[in-house]
């Protein structure tokens, strides 16, 4: 071995002297803690940061076994035995050990959480010891506990929302899925985490269409940072079903980063379920409003037709075999045609039938074929939606859907055009009705009566009239005979109409004679009841001593009572040129406005006071230029 001269030995020791210092100064600013162990497990070196940790000086550390000071027990509390430490294996095989989770002892009994580092100390290829590196994570474990605390309630919240919640990462794959969403979709959570959200239940719209993933609104927050909400997409099932969502979907920051998504949804099933629902009451609630706004239009015109008798009065074996033949098919569905002169009272029969019969809740709904015309006879049976020919300015509910559920009354039905007829027997067929313009078709449940003066079967042979129709309306025929066939029913229709007209009028009932009656029989009656009416009408206006007198025509040796209100002119026999007819239309209607003080119609009118319907003296008034008194 080479000689050192003194100088070099001298300044060597100075060197490591000054490295001993500094490596000491290294010790004592670590904040870890820092000790040496020999062979034997002997402490050999400590530094500032392990006494303060411990609890012990320096000094009380140095050449005593560390173990059995601070290391005898595990986390758990079980004992640590020396051969199963970390720290002494490094003298067994010369490995490094890193724990971190493991309990030291302080001098004063408590014990705290350490991770930490034992290395072997090796010198000339021999194992000389170890060096411990280790540190208080106190702090860390309290906040792993707060984190853990803080994530469990988090997981248990996650589990009890009902709404399905998943995130994505910044590749655009699940990160997380809570347990609704798993059971919504199918899809277990192992199927999900990692995989693309999009691809597996979000690949289509609503409607059915593709849905590309740029497009997709959940993707759209991770790439532009802002939320997005959607209130009717679909969502796939693992099963291939799908099922309605809404659902909002929320960007995720990190350090001001945007690292992801989080999607929130629920299924709309019953609440769509509850729209549709909704939407289909709101759309009955408008047809029947619609339906009703036209019954009460209908019921308003029905107010202003004056109906021919009030009652079905008569005992003759004609009116009675009528009314057993109303009691048999009233409680029917059967078809009804009811044949007889005009004014024997048609219309009253039918009233009869519907008011006996199951449909009575719902109107009686009157169409006079003979007033139509031929180019709105499609239109006034069957309606008609806006726009659908000219003058066609809003839909229309036809006379037959007003009808469903109940009874449509084919006034004079023989005057329906031929052409027209062969639809008509389509909707009796079939049940079934289109607006004009319309495709949808509509189903209604109506009874046909139909009425008519006319011989339809003559009609028929002789092709003026569809045999079928005809013998589709002729299921129940009803036959009413005219006045003249039954002349005992004529007494008590004229004492019904008197009482009934005088209490209209507010008067005393006039006597009705024997010679009364007598001149009431001996008269043919061509107009029928209808006639009788009108007749005892203008008896009970001029009746003067409570004795009625009648104005009967083609009964010259009667007296004759002129009940029309004129004006005086000169008593000539010259015919009068249509000037003067209009002039004398003209005096007879103001001398009745004026004598009702300008009431046009109703009870004590002076369409009443003038035997004509309200609507017809207006449309007189107006083309005479007479405006009403008091205007």
């Amino acid at each position: 071995m080479p000689k050192i001269k003194p100088q070099a030995s001298d300044k060597f020791i100075a060197e490591l002297a000054q490295t001993s210092r500094h490596n000491e100064l290294l010790l004592a600013a670590v904040g870890e803690g820092i000790y040496g162990l020999d062979c034997n497990g002997t402490t050999t070196f400590v530094n500032p940061a392990s006494a303060r940790m411990l609890g012990y000086q320096e000094h009380e550390l140095l050449g005593k076994p560390m173990h059995a000071l601070l290391h005898h027990t595990k986390p758990d509390g079980s004992d640590f035995p020396k051969e199963e430490c970390s720290i002494y294996a490094a003298f067994v095989d010369g490995a490094v050990r890193q724990v971190d989770d493991e309990v030291f002892w302080r001098k004063d009994g408590s014990s705290f959480p350490v991770e930490y580092t034992s290395t072997p100390i090796l010198e000339d290829g021999k194992l000389n010891g170890a060096v411990v590196v280790f540190r208080d994570i106190t702090k860390r474990k309290q906040t792993e506990a707060t984190l853990h605390q803080f994530m469990r309630k988090n997981e248990l919240i996650l589990s009890a929302v009902g709404e399905g919640i998943y995130g994505i990462g910044e590749d655009g794959l699940a990160t997380f899925v809570n347990p609704a969403a798993v059971e919504m979709t199918g899809w277990t959570e192992q199927d999900i985490l990692g995989k693309s959200i999009h691809e597996m239940h979000h690949h289509t719209k609503a409607d059915g269409s593709p849905y590309p993933r740029e497009d997709c609104p959940i993707y759209s927050t991770k790439k532009d940072g802002t939320v997005h909400h959607a209130d009717d997409e679909v969502f796939w099932r693992k099963d291939g079903t799908s099922f309605p969502v809404e659902y909002t979907s929320t960007p995720i920051f990190e350090d001001g980063e945007l690292v992801g998504a989080v999607a929130v949804f629920k299924d709309i099933t019953e609440r769509k379920k509850a729209e549709c629902q909704l939407h289909e009451a709101y759309t009955e609630v408008e047809r029947m409003k619609h339906q009703l706004e036209a019954e009460n239009i209908y019921l308003q015109e029905e107010i202003n037709v004056e109906h021919d008798f009030a009652g079905l009065v008569g005992q003759s074996d004609a009116i009675q075999q009528v009314l057993s033949q109303v009691d048999l098919v009233a409680p029917t569905d059967a078809s009804v045609l009811i044949t007889g002169e005009s004014g024997t009272g048609k219309e009253l029969i039918a009233r009869a039938i519907h008011e006996r019969s199951d449909r009575h809740a719902r109107p009686m709904i009157r169409v006079n074929c003979a007033a139509i015309p031929k180019e709105l006879f499609e239109s006034e049976f069957f309606g008609h939606i806006k726009g659908a020919f000219t003058g066609a300015i809003k839909d229309r509910t036809g006379r037959f859907e007003l009808a469903d559920g109940g009874t449509i009354f084919l006034d004079e039905v023989g005057e329906i055009p031929l052409e027209l007829q062969s639809k008509l027997l389509r909707v009796l067929q079939e049940g079934q009705i289109e607006r004009i313009g319309e495709e949808k078709t509509r189903n209604i449940n109506v009874r046909v009566i139909a009425a008519t003066n006319r011989n339809l079967k003559a009609d028929s042979e002789a092709k003026l009239f569809r045999e079928d129709l005809y013998f589709r309306l002729n299921v129940f025929p009803v036959e009413v005979a005219p006045l003249r066939a039954r002349s005992s029913d004529i007494p008590l229709l004229a004492a019904h109409f008197i009482a009934l007209l005088c209490k209209r009028y507010n008067r005393a009932e006039p006597l009705l004679t024997q010679a009364n009656v007598a001149q009431l029989q001996a008269y043919h009656w061509p107009g029928n009841v209808r006639e009788l009416q009108n007749i005892m009408e203008r008896a009970v206006i001029v009746v003067t001593n409570g004795k009625l007198e009648f104005d009967l025509p083609g009964k010259s040796n009667a007296p004759v009572i002129e009940t029309k209100i004129v004006v005086p002119e000169s008593n000539t026999a010259q015919p009068f040129d249509e000037q003067e007819r209009l002039a004398r239309d003209r005096g007879n209607i103001i001398a009745a406005l004026k004598m009702t003080d300008g009431k046009v119609s109703g009870k004590q009118g002076a369409a009443e006071l003038l035997g004509i319907k309200s609507t017809t003296l207006i449309s007189r008034m107006n083309s005479l230029g007479i405006e009403k008194p008091g205007k």
